[in-house]
């Protein structure tokens, strides 16, 4: 058969209708009660109401993975950053106290390479399973002479629901209050291009053994994916309105762009503050070597990275105990690291004890 003009221009469509089919074992691994239609249509049906849901409120997140994808096409690691994507998505839906629902993504390509698109797009749905929402539909984009050959884009795009009276919005904040630190498994999605110019100073490849962690290579150790919390956190909603019958979790900040100083007062009521003691949690070793090797300021650290800690929760003190079984239960760490306190006048919304240790301990 002649190649079509279209093929000659550099789209391969009859690539990405296979692509779909060698997609859809992972897509149905997803699936979920709410579901009423089939990947490959025009659109997706999704039931709030089959899902459980009386007065639910819709809460959606879009985002992408910002410039760890670079990372991931130069290490010639893809089998990870969909996760990432997810979770960039699904953990912003979280802190409302929405459960995320459905999940699209957005695959946009110079030249379609099917062996990585399903590796990433494999990825996504191992988020999405994760999430605990369905992957329930997306676009894959071919568009030469926009991308480099073997460069890709990914977006994401979520939906979660909350009942109206079980939201969380941090209005119940409160002088006396906890904030316990989810751990991160690294950098998360945020502040690659910050990492990526220290890596290209440091004269290493994603080849190299990591400086940090030697047993992998610095590419694999950068790659570690984002956590996502939606699972552990609705376990946590759901006990503590059968234990206790009332919401035990005041308020939470997924730690993305912005670092611990930009996000935790995003929650924060008029008149508390947030303070932070450093020396509470341990810091990962890779923002150790981000510190040293980018002669970076603890105020870059915690403007920057999540510095260790993925999510911030809120609540009172009597609770946090009961909340840090749960989350352990679903092999989520929780540590306190800070309290609310007053805030009067022109103060800053947050402030951090002993951040030296954010550069790697007392000796930097």
């Amino acid at each position: 058969m002649e190649e079509s003009a279209y093929k000659k221009a550099g789209v391969d469509i009859e690539a990405g209708a296979a692509l779909v089919e060698d997609i859809k074992p992972h897509v149905r691994k997803t699936a979920r009660s709410g579901i009423v239609s089939d990947l490959g249509g025009f659109g997706a049906f999704f039931d709030p109401a089959q899902a459980g849901y009386k007065d639910p409120l819709l809460v959606s997140a879009t985002d992408g993975v910002g410039t760890k994808i670079r990372v991931a096409i130069d290490a010639g690691r893809h089998d990870t950053i969909g996760q990432d994507l997810v979770a960039m998505c699904v953990n912003d839906i979280i802190v409302q106290g929405a459960e995320p629902l459905f999940f699209l993504d957005y695959f946009a390509t110079g030249r379609l390479d099917r062996a990585i698109a399903a590796q990433v797009i494999a990825g996504i749905a191992e988020g999405c399973a994760l999430a605990g929402c369905a992957l329930i539909g997306g676009e894959t984009a071919e568009m030469p002479g926009m991308y480099q050959d073997g460069d890709y884009d990914l977006a994401g795009f979520a939906v979660g629901a909350v009942d109206r009276d079980k939201v969380i919005d941090g209005r119940r904040i409160s002088d006396g209050d906890v904030i316990l630190g989810l751990v991160s498994s690294g950098p998360h999605s945020n502040g690659y291009s910050l990492i990526r110019r220290i890596v290209k100073e440091s004269g290493l490849s994603y080849d190299d053994p990591s400086p940090y962690a030697p047993e992998t290579t610095l590419g694999e150790s950068l790659l570690s994916p984002t956590i996502i919390y939606t699972a552990a956190l609705m376990a946590v909603i759901r006990q503590g309105y059968r234990q206790h019958d009332r919401p035990i979790i005041k308020g939470l900040a997924h730690i993305t762009g912005g670092g611990l100083l930009e996000n935790i007062p995003r929650i924060l009521p008029d008149g508390v503050k947030a303070v932070l003691d450093a020396g509470r949690w341990t810091l990962p070793p890779c923002f150790g070597w981000l510190a040293a090797a980018g002669g970076l300021s603890a105020d870059d650290m915690a403007r920057t990275f999540n510095c260790g800690i993925g999510m911030a929760l809120l609540c009172a003190e009597k609770d946090a105990d009961f909340i840090t079984r749960i989350l352990k239960t679903q092999t989520i760490k929780a540590v306190p690291i800070g309290t609310v306190a007053p805030c009067e006048g022109e103060e800053p919304p947050i402030s951090i004890a002993q951040d030296h240790y954010l550069l790697g301990g007392e000796t930097q």
